[in-house]
């Protein structure tokens, strides 16, 4: 039987040569994870199962990044909670304060999850790691108890949709736009419970970080698991950023050239115009050539979506010389310690400062409307997050438009939604 990336790499970890769409399986897992919200709940659904032991103390990880550094006392509890758990067990990946980062940038950039692995985790956008050629996917928090004690979980394999990326995307035009414009495109469930498995010579021109934005809001489309093909440029990451904590061995898996998709779309990079998500779905879409007068109060860049070093760069870049406009509150966050520590020795940090921007520590906060960037009734946000609900900010009756970091330093300067490509005018 012919089978996808997704399939290959479920059927490895189950110990079969092949498995089908729609057929349920229990499969072996390399990498078990969780944050201050999540975690909690897992390690008291662990201690039910009257387990002395986890699974594997390295393939576990616990990132206490959601309300850290800690907002209030009830977070402060969860955090401590985290903590003893991870030193009662010896957990090997627990990253605390001052060394820690937003969970999903985190991980890669440590080396803890590779191509060819199957990772869970007690949070949605756990689909990031696809970027690797990983089958990686959000679970709840007893999925996450039961993988912590077992090192196994079940599934239903997912069938497939494949989007095949073709021409050169034009400047300022990142995978934020791109994968906006496919949910935009297919809808909020039109990939639910499937893989979104991405190929096609346009990748080339795609960096890692263009890749983690879009595998990390595959989930924002229903689907199980996002995930590319995996080529030199994934190689020369995996690379440069091997685990220094633990052994990883990565396994390279590639669809089958008569794979089974139940749909194909080719996506034309070329064509795509900075893409804008309006209130209050991801797929509520409009071009920024539609966007209209939406005047702001808000700027977050950041996030596991959208904090890495490739965003910092384009957002110093728009930035750099210019001052955030009159009423407005620009929030950069770099998703780790790594990128806030080169954000400041490439001179990036100064930027963010002197252009009236708030450069934090890393964060989740304000995507999830923890801390850090609260909305307040009838506020309007861009944000590089990758939810826009409603309330999912702050206020019920807060505004939430996702862009791309181009798009979002544009529109701090002008404090309007504002084209990168004219803000000269």
């Amino acid at each position: 039987m012919k089978m996808t990336m997704t399939q290959k790499i479920l059927a490895a970890h189950v110990g079969v040569k092949a498995v089908s769409p729609g057929q349920f399986i229990e499969a072996d897992l390399d990498m078990v994870l969780a944050n201050d919200i999540t975690g909690p709940v897992a390690i008291r659904e662990f201690e039910k199962m009257n387990r002395k032991r986890v699974f594997d103390p390295e393939k576990i990880a616990l990132v206490p990044d959601h309300f850290t550094p800690n907002k209030d006392i009830k977070a402060a509890e969860q955090a401590k909670e985290l903590r003893e758990f991870a030193k009662a067990q010896k957990i090997v990946n627990y990253f605390e304060v001052g060394e820690m980062g937003i969970e999903h940038a985190l991980l890669p950039e440590k080396g803890l999850v590779v191509a060819g692995d199957v990772v869970i985790g007690a949070d949605s956008h756990t689909c990031t790691y696809g970027a690797l050629g990983a089958f990686s996917t959000g679970i709840g928090s007893t999925d996450m108890a039961a993988g912590m004690a077992t090192g196994k979980a079940w599934f239903r394999v997912p069938s497939a949709i494949r989007f095949e990326l073709i021409g050169k995307p034009d400047k300022w035009i990142s995978g934020k736009d791109i994968i906006l414009h496919i949910i935009g495109k297919i809808g909020v469930d039109g990939a639910l419970y499937k893989s979104m498995e991405f190929t096609g010579s346009g990748l080339k021109y795609l960096t890692m970080d263009d890749r983690f934005t879009m595998a990390n809001m595959a989930i924002e489309a229903g689907a199980k698991n996002g995930i590319f093909e995996v080529d030199e440029r994934t190689r020369e990451y995996m690379k440069a950023h091997k685990s220094k904590t633990i052994k990883k061995r990565s396994r390279v898996f590639a669809a089958d050239a008569d794979a089974e998709y139940e749909e194909t779309f080719q996506i034309d990079l070329s064509k795509i115009r900075p893409t804008i998500s309006f209130p209050h779905l991801p797929d509520n879409t409009k071009t920024i050539d539609k966007v209209g007068n939406i005047k702001i109060d808000q700027v977050v860049i950041g996030s596991c979506t959208n904090g890495r070093l490739d965003d910092m760069a384009i957002a110093a870049k728009i930035l750099k010389g210019k001052k955030v406009a009159p009423g407005v509150r620009c929030i950069v966050i770099p998703a780790t310690q790594q990128i806030y520590l080169d954000c400041v020795k490439l001179g990036y940090a100064e930027i963010f400062v002197k252009s009236g921007s708030v450069f934090s520590t890393p964060t989740c906060g304000p995507c999830l409307g923890g801390h850090m960037g609260i909305l307040a009734s009838g506020e309007k946000a861009v944000s590089t997050t990758n939810r826009n609900f409603v309330g999912r900010m702050g206020h019920i009756t807060s505004e939430i438009y996702l862009a791309s970091p181009a798009v979002a330093a544009a529109s701090a300067i002008k404090g309007k939604l504002t084209d990168p490509a004219k803000l000269g005018s």
